[in-house]
């Protein structure tokens, strides 16, 4: 049995409730890319950053999707496509353009690159519509839910798989999905990650993949052995009949996954593949790894796992599975570094991370659920933000602008130092920047809500507008504090509020 563990839950990443148009592709500059960066083999290759330093848009329907790629500048040209609402069949249609290759069945990112697509305000779900990388680089896919996909049946789309990489793909950058389908392949569903034909430089992190009787395959053949360096970490595989995943040939790191009632196979390395398999939870499941429905072998290394009620088949002539006492018949070095959880805490920190909407929850490699650093992943710094503001305010003398504001007010309203003056945005959403000609140091501001509105903000996130990091987010004002950061303009969005916010004061300081 598991040991339980005190986890130590911060608060959510706020939701995004930014009003759009339905259906229509609305330019977002003040808001940023999903917070955090690329883990695991998609770190490698160059990096992958999806759309980061590009144009932010909002889309409700897939039409809205294709229509942003295909108004971009170039195939090639970044951009971040914050997605909320049902994608479906019947909001989704082919576009044309110099930019794009789209279809009407399936969200199409073809013959492009640098493109982030991210869940935001009330979620994201793609309904029974798959995503498809093909011939594409650098793509992050984050805090979106992929559901019942099918292959056979109506509607078809994607050849059934929730998300679908082929045809020499590079850097991918999966995290905070849901994954699902609703049976098995006899029910018109196949796969819910799949990569194939020359895929490689991909990771899955923080992601639910469920319901589903496959969960994934590395190679769609024992000869197509050309993909690989994938990385699994910090993932749910949960009433999965087999694999979690099916890896022919090239080389795979799965790390703090969570394996639970996989029915008939897990990890199935094949053709050659080589897996190393580290600190991860398998519970009440059979043949969780080896190498199953084929004489081709592949190979492991292990270390760290834990094997909670793991049933084991007899070997065969095609079926070798690695226990009941699994060992290591393989090396395999990885060339990033990782935190790593132990493995008896794994169930309960993939359940508190895992999936999307979940505000992208992430580790910090000691068993503690915690909101992602944007700056420096790695650095488990979290300056207090109850602590009182001191020194100087920076936003005295400052400058100042926003993405709207109700008539009578000013942006210049929020650093005057006068709490009777305030900015309103148009409307419950919106935001508020302060800047300066040369950069500056902050590591902590002071929302001061005026008199008669206090409580009124909602959801918030605070961004390094140089940059478009994520500095701190939450709900309601108040003092926020993060790791310190040199910028020349800081914003305030707020994505939620109960009633029409005002902001009396934006005060910034250095310490």
């Amino acid at each position: 049995m598991r040991r339980p563990v005190v986890l130590r839950l911060q608060a959510a990443l706020g939701t995004l409730a930014l009003a759009a148009a339905t259906g229509v592709v609305l330019s977002m500059p003040e808001a940023a890319a999903a917070a955090g960066g690329a883990t695991g083999y998609a770190t490698q290759n160059g990096g992958t950053t999806g759309g980061a330093g590009g144009q932010t848009v909002r889309a409700t329907t897939g039409t809205a999707i294709h229509q942003a790629l295909c108004g971009r500048a170039s195939s090639s040209t970044p951009i971040t496509i914050e997605v909320e609402g049902t994608i479906n069949h019947g909001n989704t249609s082919k576009v044309s353009g110099d930019s794009c290759n789209t279809a009407a069945d399936k969200i199409e990112l073809k013959q492009i690159s640098n493109v982030t697509l991210v869940g935001v305000g009330n979620g994201a779900v793609f309904d029974q519509l798959g995503i498809h990388i093909r011939e594409a680089s650098n793509i992050v896919i984050q805090n979106v839910t992929v559901r019942n996909v099918k292959k056979s049946g109506s509607p078809t789309s994607n050849g059934g798989d929730a998300i679908g990489m082929e045809s020499d793909v590079r850097n991918v950058w999966v995290d905070h999905t849901t994954l699902e389908a609703s049976g098995g392949e006899s029910e018109g569903y196949d796969g819910l990650f799949d990569m194939k034909a020359n895929t490689q430089y991909v990771t899955l992190s923080y992601s639910t993949l469920r319901n589903s009787g496959r969960g994934g395959l590395i190679g769609s053949s024992e000869s197509d052995v050309s993909n690989g360096y994938v990385t699994f970490h910090h993932n749910l595989y949960e009433n999965i009949d087999s694999r979690a995943p099916l890896l022919r040939g090239g080389t795979a790191h799965m790390y703090n996954n969570h394996y639970k009632g996989l029915s008939k196979s897990g990890i199935n390395s094949r053709a050659g593949a080589k897996a190393k398999v580290d600190s991860n939870y398998f519970e009440d499941s059979k043949d969780v790894l080896g190498t199953f429905y084929t004489d081709a072998a592949g190979s492991w290394q292990v270390s760290g796992n834990i094997y909670d009620n793991v049933t084991w088949s007899q070997p065969g002539e095609d079926n070798n599975p690695a226990g009941p006492d699994p060992q290591s018949n393989t090396s395999v070095s990885i060339p990033y570094s990782y935190p790593l959880d132990d493995a008896s805490c794994v169930p309960d920190v993939v359940s508190a991370t895992a999936g999307a909407n979940k505000g992208l929850k992430v580790s910090d490699g000691s068993c503690t659920p915690q909101n992602p650093d944007p700056t420096d992943p790695t650095d488990p710094t979290d300056p207090d933000p109850t602590d009182p503001p001191t020194g100087t305010n920076l936003s005295i003398g400052a400058g100042s602008d926003g993405s709207s504001k109700a008539s009578g007010t000013s942006y210049g309203d929020v650093r005057d130092g006068d709490l009777g003056t305030y900015w309103s945005p148009a409307g419950t959403t919106g935001s508020v920047s302060v800047k300066w000609s040369s950069a500056t140091t902050v590591s902590k501001i002071n929302i001061r809500e005026a008199a008669g509105s206090a409580g009124t903000i909602g959801s918030y996130r605070v961004l390094n507008h140089d940059s478009g990091a994520v500095l701190a987010s939450g709900s309601g004002a108040g003092v926020i504090g993060f790791q310190a950061v040199s910028l020349k303009k800081i914003t305030f969005e707020i994505a939620g509020a109960s009633g029409t916010p005002r902001i009396a004061e934006f005060e910034t300081y250095a310490g």
